[in-house]
């Protein structure tokens, strides 16, 4: 009897969910799990002398514990999913919280707390809630008509964006602003106060510039040597974008690319030129391709929803999506200045795959199919 009710779940979850964008996010999986393979196997076998499949390895098991996440996820119902959403975002932002105090520094920045087993970066997980928060506020029925829930929304965005300006992570907060800005925008809001709201932060950002060169002075330089670049040092954009124009449409083949072995945390910040550089412009293209396409399906189903708060969740988190896909591509390709931006599933690193299952989860539970969920 039991066995007979799994099954016919199963079965109702599986008629309900929608099976393209379900294929796409499983496919953006296990490419990021070959390209790992491919991009990490010389990095740890010749330069940091461990096992080959030292990377690798802890990337299969990332992996396997995101997909796990997100098929969790997508079953929740969808009632009870939004309940929950609210703690999740205090949890992870208390986690953001605690990284000025208790978090490890890496490379001169503090992004991640140490956990013994593995290093979580907070703002991976934080940043799916912090956008269905934001929606939250939004579309509360108390403030439908009250303009003081795009003050409430800027001043979520101001708490989180101060504490990642501190670590410093400069990129994740232009990224995070960017969809906020997006967000308020679909909801309805008047341009007034978008351009209200950009100018503050242009002020702030400036401010924080000129009053605290020391610590923040990087970005100037980066900002010089992208309109200049005699006058800073761009070997890693420079290096990158070499490697996309040697790989060509074909690529070098498997293991040929020199660009993982020659630019700190390529398998990281530069896996798409990894990629371009071994296996050509085209599969690069094609990826692309895929992020476009479940962007496309997003949109589409937002056409068919009446709920005002799925309809805007699942256009941000699209927006998130993109706009991090598209601020990967361009610092690999030179067209933006460096921001060491992850590409969701594919590059390493456990935070990002847990931060992209949690995106996916959400998008695949928000886009089911509703004509026969109670049936």
């Amino acid at each position: 009897m039991q066995e007979n009710q799994y099954k016919l779940r199963f079965i109702n979850y599986w008629r309900n969910i929608d099976k393209k964008i379900f294929f796409c996010f499983l496919s953006l999986f296990f490419l990021g799990l070959f390209f790992s393979f491919s991009s990490t196997s010389s990095l740890a076998g010749e330069r940091l002398n461990k096992d080959y499949y030292f990377f690798f390895s802890k990337h299969l098991i990332f992996t396997f514990i995101s997909l796990i996440l997100m098929i969790f996820i997508s079953i929740l119902e969808t009632s009870y999913l939004r309940k929950i959403i609210i703690p999740l975002f205090i949890t992870s932002f208390v986690f953001l919280a605690l990284v000025p105090m208790i978090g490890i520094e890496v490379k001169g920045a503090k992004r991640w707390l140490d956990f013994y087993f593995f290093r979580l970066q907070p703002i991976e997980i934080l940043k799916p809630f912090f956008i269905l928060t934001t929606v939250k506020i939004l579309t509360l029925k108390k403030l439908q008509n009250n303009q003081i829930k795009y003050l409430l929304s800027f001043l979520l965005l101001c708490s989180v964006t101060i504490l990642l300006i501190d670590q410093p992570d400069i990129g994740q907060s232009i990224l995070l602003i960017g969809v906020w800005i997006s967000t308020v925008f679909i909801s309805g809001v008047s341009l007034f106060y978008v351009i209200g709201f950009v100018s503050i932060f242009l002020i702030s950002i400036s401010s924080l510039l000129f009053l605290m060169p020391d610590k923040f002075g990087y970005i100037i330089n980066r900002l010089v040597s992208f309109v200049d670049p005699s006058k800073g040092d761009k070997f890693q954009s420079s290096a990158a974008l070499d490697a996309i124009k040697l790989g060509g449409l074909k690529g070098q083949g498997m293991g040929e690319g020199i660009l993982k072995d020659s630019v700190p945390e390529a398998h990281t910040d530069y896996i798409i030129a990894i990629i371009s550089e071994e296996y050509g412009s085209l599969i690069s293209v094609i990826i692309i391709s895929i992020f476009l396409y479940i962007s496309f399906r997003i949109i589409k189903n937002c056409v068919n929803q009446d709920d005002q708060l799925i309809k805007f969740s699942l256009c941000s988190l699209a927006s998130l999506l993109i706009f991090q896909t598209f601020i990967h591509v361009g610092v690999n390709t030179n067209l933006i200045p460096t921001t060491g931006m992850t590409l969701p599933f594919l590059s390493y690193g456990g935070s990002s795959l847990i931060g992209s299952a949690i995106l996916a989860g959400v998008i695949l539970n928000y886009t089911k199919n509703t004509t026969y969920l109670y049936e």
